[in-house]
């Protein structure tokens, strides 16, 4: 195998092709080419620049040299690269102005609307009967309801459109949780605690709760008692804690994504004057029930509807939104104020003010007939019938004997009244309703 000869200690050949004689293949490899020179990043100083004293005799090239062309303009990389910074820097800060400009806010998807209440006190066409409260309860139609929240109860699931039926189940339970907070727990009732109630409501619906919770009366807009059942201090307290409860529960898809509970329940609650109110208020007739074996104890009746609107984060939150609240509550005084707290008239006690509409709680929703701004309180006995006078028995508004049992009074509609639009029209009381 021949080795190939240095070409610089051979002799050159006069009759060879010249200097390409001198090399051979292996070395044309390690011949550096222009854009090889260009690219290094070391560049030797021209014979000028290396006369300076302390001169150095080559100089690093920085990145953006490498792209420089022969006359020692930028090339084409190092301009496509100055582009690229430069975009990015103005999209920055374009993206910035405009954030501080126009500022994003999220939209919602419904907007949480106010609640809107109205309350109608039912007032008692004569003396509230007292007695014990199994004896109340015997002679009224809450003897066959539920106590508590048993009382609540579910109806059956279907899916809708846009909600699973697990998503109505937990619609339907947190609604029910509100009922249980709001109508029944001890603390809410007795007026010393909001606070069961306000976690269960929307976020935006807070500061009109609180604003209700802190009112001293006369704006229905403000009333506490849409928000919740609580007796005004100094008036009634629980004479039982076993609340008599009975009602329904409905449910429908109104939007995409929104689903609606109607809730409709019936509240019995047997209470006694409060201590102070006792001593003040005590008639003859209220001791004399006492005297045949009454603890002073009375009925009062609440009956809610509500409005309640859920979406999928109210639902992931157990949150409600509470839109409207139609309250009747009675035995109570047309002429009290019925917005910070009710205030139940007790036994043996009677209205100064009563209501052109009889009506009763009692009655299923499409049954019953609607007070207007203040009605009369009027019960049936579990079948149907007008309770048994008992001897309490005193004289209605319209000049006939109204039953005043062991039960709630009965008290007959007066002459010309007619449908529950018209009974509205004539009240002619303070308004107790929202517009």
């Amino acid at each position: 195998m021949a080795v190939p000869r240095d070409p610089y200690d051979a002799t050159p050949d006069p009759f060879g092709g010249g200097e390409d004689d001198f090399r051979s293949d292996e070395y044309r490899s390690v011949v550096f080419d222009e854009d090889f020179v260009r690219a290094a990043r070391l560049q030797e100083f021209s014979a000028d620049e290396r006369m300076g004293e302390h001169a150095r005799a080559v100089r690093s090239r920085s990145v953006w040299s490498s792209g420089r062309s022969r006359t020692g303009t930028p090339g084409r990389a190092a301009r496509q690269g100055l582009v690229l910074v430069l975009l990015i820097a103005m999209a920055f800060g374009a993206a910035v102005w405009m954030g501080l400009r126009n500022p994003y806010v999220a939209p919602r998807g419904n907007r949480t609307e106010e609640l809107t209440s109205t309350i109608v006190p039912l007032a008692p066409s004569g003396q509230v009967p007292g007695g014990t409260s199994a004896g109340l309860l015997a002679h009224s139609p809450a003897e066959r309801y539920r106590v508590g929240a048993a009382g609540i109860t579910l109806p059956a699931v279907r899916r809708t459109p846009h909600f699973t039926d697990t998503q109505v189940v937990a619609a339907l339970s947190i609604a029910k949780d509100y009922l249980v907070q709001s109508s029944l727990d001890p603390d809410v009732l007795a007026g010393e605690a909001s606070r069961p109630v306000r976690i269960l409501l929307d976020p935006d619906q807070l500061d009109q709760f609180d604003r209700s919770m802190g009112s001293t009366g006369g704006d229905p807009h403000l009333a506490a008692t849409g928000w919740l059942v609580r007796f005004a201090p100094g008036t009634a307290v629980m004479a039982d804690s076993r609340v008599r409860v009975k009602g329904t529960l409905a449910f429908d898809e109104v939007a995409p994504g929104v689903l609606e509970v109607i809730s409709d329940h019936t509240f019995v609650y047997t209470v006694r004057p409060a201590a102070a109110g006792q001593a003040a208020g005590q008639t003859a007739g209220q001791t004399a029930g006492q005297a045949a074996g009454s603890d002073g104890a009375s009925l009062f009746t609440v009956r809610r509807e509500l409005r309640m609107r859920f979406d999928r984060d109210d639902l992931v939150a157990r949150r409600a939104e509470l839109l409207t609240a139609y309250v009747q509550a009675g035995p109570h005084d047309c002429a009290a104020e019925p917005y910070t707290g009710f205030r139940p008239l007790t036994a043996g006690t009677s209205a100064t003010t009563t209501g052109p509409t009889a009506t009763d709680p009692f009655a299923d929703g499409r049954d019953r007939q609607a007070g207007g701004l203040c009605g009369v309180l009027a019960t049936q006995g579990p079948t149907g019938a007008p309770q048994p006078q008992g001897p309490a028995g005193t004289q209605s508004t319209a000049g006939t004997q109204a039953p005043a049992g062991p039960g709630l009074a009965q008290a007959p509609a007066p002459a010309g009244s007619g449908p529950a639009g018209s009974d509205r029209a004539a009240a002619a009381t303070p308004a107790a309703a929202v517009p």
